[in-house]
């Protein structure tokens, strides 16, 4: 079995791979928590892995996506102690097939470069990757193949929390797609504020990318909001949940042999 670890800045989410196969066999979502031990990730992993009667010794390989070094760590060590194994980890120098066009190449996530990946070894095609997490960010893949750079704003999360945090009378309020525009009570109104401020956003931001690239670019969401806002006509082409997972384990085959 292959195991996938994506560590971002708000969770953890690891995925389980039967070997040569492309189907994910059980993903969990843990909190990324830089004060929790490795033995305290180590407990937490096996009883997941014992929950599903999955056993740590059959686990061939682990790969590693991280933004977050402390963790990059901490489940370097795991994969170690726990699957006996060294972990391909995703930063610079990996092989991965995308010429990066960046002035700084060692600057880009190593989750946008992964998901950049992922979503071109699919469609083999200019293409865009809105990745709704703690920062929604826009990542741009040119016909042949090459990471062109992207832009970076702040999550949905991130945005309503400064919202409601920085307000006096504003409520926290759940993010949905709202019936209508103009609303008629403050919930509403924030709703409609936060959904379609966003649904604009992404439409504007494209726009201006294909205006550059020359061209009309496919546009694939994912992270955890993109399943909400993939309801809006026009909007993506796709949603695709676990493109994460699925571009990690490109990655492990095409280095897994040094």
């Amino acid at each position: 079995m292959l195991v996938a670890i994506d560590i971002g800045n708000t969770n953890v989410v690891l995925g389980v791979f039967h070997a040569g196969s492309s189907d994910l066999r059980v993903k969990w979502r843990l909190q990324s928590n830089t004060q929790r031990t490795t033995d305290e990730y180590m407990a937490l992993i096996t009883s997941l892995l014992e929950h599903e009667g999955l056993c740590p010794d059959t686990v061939s390989g682990v790969v590693i996506s991280s933004v977050v070094t402390p963790l990059t760590r901490v489940f370097r060590k795991l994969s170690q102690l726990l699957f006996t194994t060294e972990p391909v980890i995703v930063s610079a120098g990996i092989r991965t097939g995308m010429p990066i066009r960046m002035e700084n190449p060692k600057e880009v996530g190593a989750d946008r470069i992964v998901n950049a990946v992922a979503a071109y070894e699919r469609h083999r095609q200019a293409l865009i990757v809105v990745d709704f997490g703690t920062a929604t960010t826009f990542d741009v893949v040119s016909a042949d193949g090459c990471y062109l750079g992207g832009c970076i704003v702040p999550g949905i999360g991130i945005s309503l929390d400064a919202l409601v945090n920085r307000t006096d009378k504003l409520p926290p309020v759940e993010i949905v797609k709202p019936a209508r525009v103009i609303g008629k009570n403050t919930v509403s109104s924030i709703q409609s504020g936060i959904y379609f401020g966003y649904v604009g956003l992404i439409e504007g931001i494209v726009r201006r990318i294909a205006k550059e690239m020359e061209l009309t670019p496919l546009v694939v969401a994912t992270g955890g909001l993109g399943s909400l806002f993939h309801q809006e006509e026009g909007l993506f082409h796709e949603y695709l949940h676990d493109l994460t997972l699925q571009g990690l384990k490109i990655l492990y085959e095409r280095n897994r042999h040094g």
